[in-house]
């Protein structure tokens, strides 16, 4: 039950004091993950969440589900989900029933907008850190590259561009065994 608590206790407070949704939590969520409780490394971690971008659902949820499951089982999984939604559930509770009341006011619009900026701060911060990770042979820069350029220029879904960057990379080990960079 100490194990379970501890998984809800860890993933509500990522859930708390994250803004800006699954990338944005992704440093706070190494912290706590890796470096915290040794649960997984960067690398799983990055598994994680290919795996939850993959999959119906919140990206930080699956990524919850995924760890807790894999510390406790089934409910491991849920105690895990359940604290990283817990603190959503109770935010979004108050802010709904204030903000109609001061959505109009100056001081709240300009709130907004610095929380809207570090956000984007986090999500650059995550996508250095996952190429520094995610990037180790010429296979994975090429990808990365190719991917990047169909991601920003074609009108092709991201679902597609996974599954093709997975065939390929595969396929690329089995026939010739990628070297690193």
């Amino acid at each position: 039950m100490k194990e379970l608590w501890i998984l809800f206790s860890a993933f509500a407070r990522v859930g708390c004091f994250t803004f800006g949704g699954g990338y944005a939590m992704l440093p706070m969520l190494q912290k706590e993950v890796v470096d915290k409780h040794g649960w997984a490394t960067e690398a799983e971690i990055m598994d994680y969440y290919a795996i939850g971008q993959c999959t119906p659902g919140v990206i930080a949820i699956n990524t919850s589900t995924f760890i807790g499951y894999k510390q406790r089982g089934i409910l491991g999984g849920i105690a895990a989900t359940l604290g990283m939604i817990f603190p959503s559930l109770i935010i979004i509770a108050l802010i709904s029933s204030i903000l109609q009341n001061v959505n109009d006011f100056p001081l709240i619009q300009h709130a907004f907008a610095g929380v809207r900026v570090v956000v984007s701060v986090l999500v650059i911060n995550v996508i250095v850190r996952m190429l520094r990770t995610a990037i180790i042979d010429w296979l994975g820069a090429t990808l990365f590259i190719i991917s990047l350029i169909i991601g920003l220029f074609f009108n092709i879904s991201l679902v597609y561009i996974v599954i093709s960057s997975a065939v390929i990379g595969i396929v690329a080990k089995k026939v010739s065994g990628v070297k690193k960079v």
